[in-house]
């Protein structure tokens, strides 16, 4: 095929919508290829427009839905389709639970070569919408330009925008009305910070150029009703930021924390940069059964705390802790996992590699009379050795919640070698679960597993998965 042919758009009609894949999309087959199609629900019968052609696979675009699926239904949000944030609000909630259990079952059992004899129904969540505690808002001169604006012989004067990156568009932001991910005030917040940097003249960041005032907002509640804003500044105009911080202040009082930081790097990470509080506390608090937790702006907590209850409850569940027990919390973020099974067990050892993660640990275990837990800060695999294990007693169970690169090759190697009795394994990317648990295998059997929906309206899922050693 020539690169003139590969690149002409190909149109198929009457193509059925099978099965979803990664990344939200779903998967067509024609002539025995596969095709990811943008957009489409399991059941649909389309036509579609091939624009990108590889050995292995298409992708599409659909041009027409000619019967729709019994699974799609109408997305609540009006920047669905443009916004990347939630591609699965075309598809009944009923239905994305069971394409993610699949999806997961199939990976373990593809990926992972793993015979599962048990493994629970999905847990879904209470809340299809509204569920996050933590939101990211950007700034941008750049809007992004709907169809209707674009159709529109008027002249775009106003380019501002405050909302989500458009996917594939690092310098494209869409401008956010209503979002339906984080429960109010939130909405009002954004929408408030907007309008007021607007009529004060307030710069939007420029990314390509690096320049302006305004680049970041972020939100985060919880369970017990308090409030962290933080404004993240390019330029340090002391003038004009404490006017808006005052206004923020005065807008809503209900903020209990309120926060800022200047950050003059070219990406919008905070883990290195110095946040300054307006008003209130330098934290929030949230609360699991009788624990609390302070939650700091650079802290990781699970973004759907009702969910994230649960997901503790499960893992602890399938430890079967008896008291006697060393447990090792392998990448233990804030120590919550760790510290919600400290009860249940002898000792809990907790590593992590970001060290204000383990600092925070420390503290929420103090300031929740948990004595048993012991918290290190290291790169996993450079710090999970032989030494360190001899140091700190030899684990009866491992946890392990990896980010969603999975763990590391000398982890599994390690914890091959030392072989506690149960393994149990939380995942945020079942791929890469799989392609660990494949390597575990040798010794462990998968006896249990559990999905928790964390991620409503996403193609994202939760997954726990219970090893036990094989007995010889």
């Amino acid at each position: 095929m020539s690169r003139q042919n590969r690149r002409k758009h190909i149109s198929i009609e009457n193509i059925e919508i099978i099965d979803t894949a990664n990344k939200g999309k779903s998967v067509a087959k024609h002539d025995g290829r596969i095709i990811f199609v943008q957009g489409g629900v399991p059941g649909d019968i389309c036509d579609i427009t091939v624009f990108k052609r590889r050995k292995k696979y298409w992708e599409a675009r659909i041009d027409v839905i000619k019967e729709k699926s019994k699974n799609r239904i109408e997305p609540k949000c009006e920047h669905f389709g443009s916004c990347g944030g939630c591609k699965w609000q075309n598809m009944s909630y009923s239905s994305q639970l069971h394409f993610k259990q699949s999806e997961v079952l199939n990976n373990l059992t593809r990926i992972g070569g793993v015979t599962i004899s048990k493994y629970e129904n999905i847990l879904g969540s209470k809340e299809e919408y509204f569920y996050r505690n933590k939101m990211e808002f950007t700034f941008s001169n750049k809007k992004w330009l709907t169809n209707e604006e674009i159709k529109n012989d008027e002249e775009i004067k106003d380019k501002n925008a405050l909302g989500f990156h458009v996917p594939g568009m690092f310098d494209k932001v869409i401008d956010l009305q209503k979002c339906h991910l984080q429960k109010e005030p939130s909405n009002k917040i954004r929408i408030a910070v907007r309008k007021y940097a607007k009529e004060n003249n307030l710069e939007f960041f420029d990314i390509r150029n690096q320049t302006g005032l305004l680049r970041n907002l972020i939100i985060r509640t919880s369970t017990t009703n308090e409030l962290m804003v933080l404004m993240q500044f390019y330029k340090n105009d002391k003038i004009e930021i404490e006017k808006l911080m005052i206004f923020l202040r005065d807008s809503f009082p209900e903020i209990s924390s309120l926060l800022f930081t200047i950050n003059k790097k070219a990406n919008n990470t905070l883990y290195d940069q110095e946040i300054l509080c307006f008003h209130g506390e330098k934290f929030i608090t949230e609360k699991i059964e009788d624990l609390v937790f302070k939650i700091g702006p650079k802290s990781f907590f699970q973004t759907n705390s009702e969910q994230a209850k649960i997901l503790y409850k499960k893992t602890r569940e399938l430890a079967q802790l008896t008291g006697s027990e060393v447990v090792y919390d392998l990448y233990t973020g804030t120590g919550t996992i760790a510290q919600f099974i400290a009860k249940q067990a002898k000792t809990v050892v907790g590593i992590d590699s970001v060290e204000e993660g383990i600092i925070a640990a420390r503290e929420n275990a103090k300031f929740n009379n948990i004595s048993n837990c012991i918290f290190h800060t290291g790169d996993m695999k450079e710090i999970f050795t032989e030494e360190f294990i001899k140091q700190n007693l030899y684990p009866d169970v491992i946890i392990t919640d990896p980010p969603r690169d999975g763990m590391h090759k000398k982890v599994v190697a390690q914890i091959l070698s030392i072989l506690p009795k149960k393994i149990i394994y939380v995942s945020c990317n079942s791929a890469t679960q799989a392609r660990d648990i494949s390597l575990l295998k040798e010794k462990y059997i998968v006896s249990n597993i559990q999905t928790v929906d964390m991620f409503p309206q996403t193609h994202h899922v939760e997954n726990i998965a219970l090893l036990e050693l094989e007995k010889n």
